[in-house]
């Protein structure tokens, strides 16, 4: 899992880098930039969720050692 989540945020950073080169800042709110823009917000959301799964595990394993 800890692979799978790694693997997935450096996928999501690639995203927005590449999206982040298709922006139009002349005309942000049309055409490609709209697109690439909710790409940003979408792999930013998918990089959050993915950084909680990961602290998620890590609280789940410290409660298991607990016991």
């Amino acid at each position: 899992m800890k692979y799978f989540t790694i693997l997935a945020t450096i996928i999501a950073f690639g995203l927005i880098i590449y999206n982040a080169t298709r922006l139009d800042f002349d005309n942000l709110f049309e055409g490609e930039s709209i697109i690439a823009l909710i790409t940003i917000l979408a792999s930013l959301c998918a990089v959050a969720l993915l950084q909680i799964l990961r602290l998620s595990k890590r609280v789940d394993q410290k409660l298991k050692g607990r016991n």
